[in-house]
């Protein structure tokens, strides 16, 4: 399977601190993390890492930040000849603050009007389309050139060129902001009845395309079985969360090439956003394949009940994926309107 990801790269300098910074302070930083970014960038080095044939289709500056941006994607055998260099701006830059103490990230996005992508001539033909929507007419020309190609949106600013590719695409992995911006409607957690009203109406306006909305450390929102489910978090001890989403869209795309059901899917991405975290950065905190498939398979073993005893009364539960506890305890979980 050949991926062509189209969108937005930039160049991250994060720099943990003790706390959130106060105003009219000088602070002395310690530390850095330098590395590119960026949604599309990001799901790109992912798969090429995960050894996916992927192609980048993006937009850097003539300087040095671009040619570490470039670097770094043939490191993963990312094929670069798609990406195009302008003159005349600066390779997007992104100031990260992290906040020690629980995770948090302060983003700083430097950039002028992103350029446009000009190289719409692909001498190959993908089988699955990953874009961001940074560049409607990119995406625009790409699903129109390979109407064969699956397609996938990271959606997740609720804005209308995005609004308008949702309409095209087999797959809309989006954002809590997105689902309730797109919906007028909001999720609260201690009501399930909310989550299955969102997610209704969001299928409702897109009814041609599988769903998934992020829901950061609460997981993931999505169908299987012709059932609404929630796929709870990781428990991990979050030490930056930048790119975790980036991370968990890579991922996604990775079992959709692969021709990963749902269910394992989600599994996966949730695992491997959820792995990330618990390092600082996005590309270097991006876990290996066999860390997130040995993550896998331990939870698999876990939640698969014991065989039941013929001597014994009563059996074991007939619907292993029902729920058994509240959310954020099992591995998945039936959301019903309650």
């Amino acid at each position: 399977m050949k991926v062509l990801c189209i969108g937005h790269t930039s160049y991250d300098i994060s720099c943990p601190i003790d706390n959130y910074p106060i105003e009219n302070v000088k602070y002395r930083l310690q530390e850095s993390v330098k590395a590119g970014g960026g949604p599309a960038g990001n799901a790109a080095y992912l798969l090429g890492k995960w050894g996916i044939d992927t192609v980048i289709s993006t937009v850097v500056g003539s300087d040095d930040y671009g040619e570490k941006i470039k670097k770094e994607f043939q490191g993963v055998n990312v094929q670069t000849s798609y990406i195009e260099t302008t003159y005349e701006r600066t390779t997007s830059l992104s100031f990260i603050l992290i906040n020690k103490s629980n995770g948090s990230r302060t983003i700083f996005n430097l950039e002028s009007d992103l350029a446009p992508i000009k190289k719409f001539n692909f001498d190959f033909t993908p089988d699955i389309i990953f874009t961001d929507g940074h560049d409607y007419g990119a995406t625009q020309n790409a699903i129109s050139k390979f109407p064969n190609a699956i397609r996938i949106i990271d959606a997740g600013r609720p804005v209308q060129e995005i609004l308008e590719l949702c309409k095209y695409m087999n797959y809309i992995v989006c954002s809590k902001e997105f689902a309730e911006t797109v919906t007028g409607a909001k999720m609260d957690f201690d009501r399930p009845g909310t989550l299955v009203d969102v997610y209704s109406k969001l299928q409702a306006k897109y009814p041609n395309a599988n769903i998934v909305v992020t829901l950061e450390a609460k997981g993931a929102l999505y169908v299987y079985n012709n059932e609404i489910r929630i796929m709870p978090g990781l428990k991990v001890e979050a030490k930056d969360t930048t790119g975790a989403g980036d991370i968990f869209h890579g991922a996604f795309t990775y079992g959709i090439a692969n021709g990963f059901d749902m269910e394992k899917t989600v599994t996966l991405a949730n695992i491997a956003g959820g792995l990330s975290v618990e390092k600082v950065g996005s590309r270097l905190s991006m876990p290996a394949l066999s860390e997130v498939l040995d993550y896998y398979a331990k939870k698999q073993q876990a939640n698969t009940p014991p065989n039941p005893d013929p001597n014994q009364a009563g059996g074991t539960n007939p619907n292993p994926q029902a729920p058994q506890a509240p959310v954020n305890n099992n591995p998945q979980q039936n959301v019903s309107n309650q």
